[in-house]
């Protein structure tokens, strides 16, 4: 029986939901959107944490209510299949396509959540798999949100006053000169370099600099280099590189996987990326047959979605450079008493939930 099988079997009956608004402001003005989806059912109750990016789109889902009739799945599987065929986004469409994976995958952690409750099992005893100690890595902009601030060391510096053995995932930005990327390497570990060269007109794009490219990969030796933008004149910069480039934004799917021109080493798993939990765990199914080493990813989730990451990578992949350290670390004012690397599993006694 393969992994998903195990959970597609599991009996649920979902009698109603709602939504919960779990918004942050950040002092850069910028909003990080997210809502609480509520299943419940059979006096149990399961949670999913909606991380879309905009927030017309979370507005209009509040707005409009809980419309969909979940009640006609009698298993987890056939709860998916179902969200697969609904439209979950019955007041308008979403600003962006990628963002119907984002809720879907929302709907079914809540979905897998409520079943996993109704059964009395944690996802680790449904899976036969025993959660591991977690590494993680701390995921930090150097610079600002589309404003005039420039990248500094400082925010690396503030969390390893407080965390000296941090380890880091950052993104190169055009104003990072020789003198940052030479005081970065000093400063700490960098196990993940996020060249961004997939985002468009987005607040964290970045211009592509083959230059850039070439500094950053000889000086953080054995740095993933996640998601380049390659095109005649990066290519020659990051042949030498090959083995340590890894792919995020362009994978929505195993097929996105499989039409790489070259296969990756390493791929960063989102899983509201792939919207489904049957999509996500044939990803991780191909990966384990073709070795190719996986970290997981984080989409700013501000509530139980961040804990069921790390549950995931906890079985999965529990000891690649994960970026999916607790929230506080995203945090300007780094707060104290924050878990570090690598971190004890917490699930819960049941469902697919981390244990606060």
């Amino acid at each position: 029986m393969s992994d998903y099988d195990a959970l597609a079997e599991l009996p649920v009956r979902v009698e109603g939901y709602e939504f919960e608004a779990h918004d942050r402001e950040y002092p850069s003005g910028f909003t990080r959107p997210s809502t609480l989806i509520r299943l419940r059912g059979g006096g149990q109750e399961g949670l999913g944490e909606d991380v879309v990016y905009d927030v017309l789109d979370h507005i209009a889902m509040r707005d409009t209510g809980p419309v969909l009739d979940l009640s006609g799945a009698a298993t987890f599987g056939e709860l998916s299949d179902l969200l697969g065929e609904l439209d979950l986004f019955p007041g308008s469409p979403p600003e962006r396509d990628p963002s119907r994976h984002y809720r879907r995958w929302a709907f079914e952690s809540a979905g897998l959540d409520l079943a996993l409750r109704q059964n009395d099992l944690p996802l680790h005893g449904a899976l036969g798999r025993e959660p591991q100690p977690l590494n993680f890595v701390c995921s930090t902009r150097l610079g600002g949100f589309g404003d005039d601030s420039h990248s500094t060391s400082e925010p690396v510096r503030a969390r390893l006053r407080k965390y000296p053995g941090l380890h880091f995932k950052l993104d190169p930005e055009n104003d990072w000169d020789d003198e940052l990327i030479a005081e970065l390497a000093e400063l700490a570990p960098v196990d993940v370099l996020d060249l961004k060269g997939h985002y468009r007109g987005t607040p964290v794009d970045v211009e592509t600099d083959p230059d850039l490219y070439g500094k950053v990969a000889e000086t953080f030796p054995s740095a993933y280099l996640e998601d380049p933008d390659i095109d005649e004149e990066t290519a020659p910069v990051l042949e030498p590189h090959q083995d340590r480039i890894s792919w995020d934004a362009p994978l929505h799917s195993l097929a996105d996987l499989r039409a790489l021109e070259r296969e990756p080493r390493a791929i960063n798993s989102k899983p509201s990326r792939f919207g489904s939990v049957r999509e996500l765990l044939s990803v991780y199914d191909h990966c384990r047959e073709r070795g190719i080493a996986i970290y997981g990813g984080g989409q700013g989730e501000l509530g139980v979605g961040r804990g069921q990451i790390q549950y995931l990578a906890s079985l999965f992949h529990p000891d690649t450079p994960n970026d999916v350290a607790p929230s506080g670390y995203n945090d300007p004012a780094v707060p104290d008493g924050l878990a570090t690397a690598p971190m004890n599993p917490v699930p819960s006694a049941t469902g697919f939930r981390w244990a606060e």
